[in-house]
């Protein structure tokens, strides 16, 4: 006899921890899962952004301000909201910072500060997370890779290298904590319709009749597009998905 579950995308029961949860794809992300009946955490530098996304969000938002290169706190933080809202159930390692400069230009210090945020400090998180994820045998770590994870973009070699890096971190994860019930997995959006994009799109209709030349499905992307596929992979829906790097960009990472 098979169990049928009444929904199997439902987050009913779950916490998340969604850092960069503010704005953008991390909002995205924490509108649908509170939709699907999650709490959600925000983590992230400016409180008063955060303070804005959770009033939208409802009562079943909270907010932490908190910078996640601060290495040595990250297990404080998680303890924090542990406190607050109950043991962490899902986390996601949104939180970034962008760089477009060719590589002559770029220092090692600039290298190091966009590998620290989206490589040094997801793991630092991660870390600290795992324990009770792993004792009570029920997790899930989402990464936000890039199309940058998946093929080469000029000018954003120290970007390129720290999402290349999650998918390396993703299998190697994967493949050591799925035995205890605890799920990894990754997006790369495509390009999605933000003011970041449209800012960088501005004044260059080439560069976006180019992007959309190269996606089959002719459009942009939105932020609630990567919060769906974020709720799949974290449901009940995806109890069997463990390791793989889901790209939700329209097909322009197969385009030609």
């Amino acid at each position: 006899m098979v169990f049928v579950m009444a929904n199997p995308f439902s987050l009913a029961g779950e916490t998340a921890l969604i850092t960069g949860g503010g704005s953008g794809l991390g909002f995205g992300i924490a509108e649908s899962f509170v939709q699907a009946g999650a709490r959600v955490v925000l983590v992230g530098r400016r409180a008063g952004i955060l303070e804005e996304a959770v009033k939208k969000l409802g009562a079943s938002a909270a907010f932490e301000a908190h910078d996640i290169t601060d290495l040595d706190q990250a297990d404080a933080l998680i303890e924090r909201v542990t406190k607050r809202v109950g043991t962490i159930s899902i986390l996601v390692n949104n939180a970034g910072i962008h760089l477009k400069k060719s590589a002559i230009e770029t220092t090692p210090a600039e290298f190091n500060s966009v590998l620290q945020t989206h490589v040094v400090a997801a793991f630092s998180l991660t870390r600290a997370v795992l324990p009770d994820m792993v004792q009570r045998r029920h997790g899930n770590i989402l990464f936000t890779a890039s199309m940058a994870s998946l093929f080469g973009i000029p000018l954003v070699l120290a970007y390129s290298a720290a999402k290349s890096a999650h998918l390396g971190m993703v299998r190697s994860l994967a493949t050591e904590v799925s035995q205890h019930g605890v799920r990894v997995n990754a997006i790369a959006p495509g390009w999605i319709e933000s003011d970041m994009m449209l800012h960088a799109l501005h004044g260059d209709p080439q560069r976006a009749k180019k992007i959309l030349g190269r996606t089959p499905m002719n459009c942009f992307g939105t932020a609630a597009d990567i919060g769906l596929a974020a709720t799949y992979l974290c449901s009940p829906a995806a109890r069997f998905v463990t390791g793989v790097v889901l790209p939700v960009d329209g097909g322009a990472s197969i385009g030609f």
